[in-house]
């Protein structure tokens, strides 16, 4: 799991969310995976850190390079790698969690872990979802002189329906294929950790929280899927 200390929202990671802090309840969806074996939290905030050591997941200290507004998480991915793979030898399979989403289910997980096994020429599956009013194809870029212009040369259907299929990563969580993806030098920006044969996991979208409403938007959710409380004293 990666998580940063700073945010719009103050501490939205370890925030409750019916009462339990909102990364554990990513941290119960991967206890529960029948595959993950290795559970690490990489952070520069103590409190981030302590609340997921409560799941069992080890801290890694994230050095202050890796901690700035503009890091790249791909960097924080590779340095945990690097330390994981010292430590418990080589991954095969890294799921990466991000600590400010609690719609994450370990059925999700399990899902794309064994879309990855299934096909070994992909690099990553990711779960993903369509916003066909926020099309790439009809995004504008802003000029010198404040007017717009679009990113695309040639004409461009105004018809939703015939525009390329377009999907947009949650970020909830990624299913990434160890090393060879993580640090592959052509993996496709901007997360090149993601390696070059992306697959999608498609979803309706995950509720990422920066915003107080977005923890009430989680709760919802929550027990709308009947999601369980996280139980860390269970067997594994």
């Amino acid at each position: 799991m990666i998580g940063r200390g700073g945010s719009s929202l103050k501490n939205k990671n370890v925030l409750p969310v019916l009462g339990v802090p909102l990364l554990l309840w990513g941290c119960s969806a991967a206890r529960r995976s029948r595959y993950i074996n290795h559970y690490y939290i990489s952070s520069d905030d103590s409190g981030i850190l302590a609340t997921a050591a409560l799941a069992g997941f080890q801290p890694i200290q994230r050095p202050d390079h890796l901690a700035t507004d503009t890091a790249r998480s791909t960097d924080a991915v590779r340095h945990a790698l690097d330390l994981i793979e010292t430590e418990a030898g080589a991954m095969d399979i890294v799921v990466v969690m991000h600590a400010n989403v609690g719609t994450v289910t370990d059925e999700f997980i399990d899902h794309c872990i064994e879309r990855l096994l299934e096909n070994p020429g992909a690099s990553s599956v990711i779960p993903s979802h369509e916003n066909a009013e926020y099309h790439p194809m009809r995004a504008k870029q802003v000029q010198e002189d404040g007017s717009l212009l679009s990113f695309f040369d040639g004409p461009i259907s105004p018809n939703r329906q015939e525009l390329p299929t377009a999907v947009f990563f949650d970020h909830s969580f990624w299913v990434l294929r160890g090393r060879s993806a993580i640090f592959d030098s052509e993996g496709q920006e901007p997360w090149p950790c993601m390696g070059r044969r992306i697959l999608p996991f498609m979803t309706q979208g995950c509720l990422d929280v920066h915003t107080l409403e977005d923890l009430d938007r989680t709760a919802a959710w929550i027990m709308n899927n009947k999601v369980a409380l996280p139980d860390f004293d269970r067997p594994k």
